[in-house]
């Protein structure tokens, strides 16, 4: 079942951010866009690229007011070690989210049984608590944050012009398509 629309369902969960302990819920989505952006662990290979990277777009998740939040299965302590040894980690600035009891994995749909741990996905979430994108892959593939950046300006966008919809590598600024009779057949 696809969770493209669906309410994101109350969760409780810690995270480690600006060398604080927090605690992040369902509630706190509420008001403001949010990127999930879910790994298998922390101290693994393409993990801490893919928190750099993050880390380096940081600025342009904040222009679109986006909280980023990483979800690993680890603690939120190993959070914060992990901040504190990963040159590439300790760059990042948004919570990362300890799931050791799987629960955000599992109502995500992106957790590994057999192995305890996470596929990547990432999930953009409006600020009415409802998924709205989503992408889930293999392990071994690595995401790009500017990719997601522009997923994200993707829906602002169409949430601001209901009827309009925004094509293929359409990116801020670019023309979008209002959906009619007149343009079957004509694209």
């Amino acid at each position: 079942m696809s969770l493209i629309n669906t309410q994101v369902q109350p969760f409780k969960v810690n995270a480690f951010q600006n060398g604080k302990f927090i605690e992040v819920t369902e509630q706190t989505l509420k008001g403001q866009w949010s990127a999930f952006v879910f790994m298998p662990a922390a101290f693994t290979f393409n993990c801490p690229t893919e928190v750099e990277d993050l880390a380096d777009n940081y600025a342009e998740f904040q222009k679109k007011e986006v909280a980023v939040y990483v979800i690993t299965t680890d603690t939120h302590f190993a959070h914060k070690v992990w901040h504190e040894t990963s040159p590439a980690v300790g760059k990042s600035k948004f919570a990362l989210i300890g799931d050791p009891t799987h629960k955000l994995t599992r109502m995500f749909g992106v957790h590994i049984e057999e192995e305890g741990l996470a596929l990547r996905g990432s999930f953009v979430i409006n600020p009415e608590g409802v998924v709205k994108a989503c992408e889930i892959h293999d392990n071994g593939i690595a995401r790009d944050a500017k990719e997601l950046l522009r997923k994200i300006s993707a829906a602002q966008y169409i949430a601001k012009h209901p009827g309009q919809v925004c094509p293929a590598k359409w990116n801020d600024g670019a023309a979008t398509l209002t959906p009619s009779l007149d343009l079957v057949g004509k694209i």
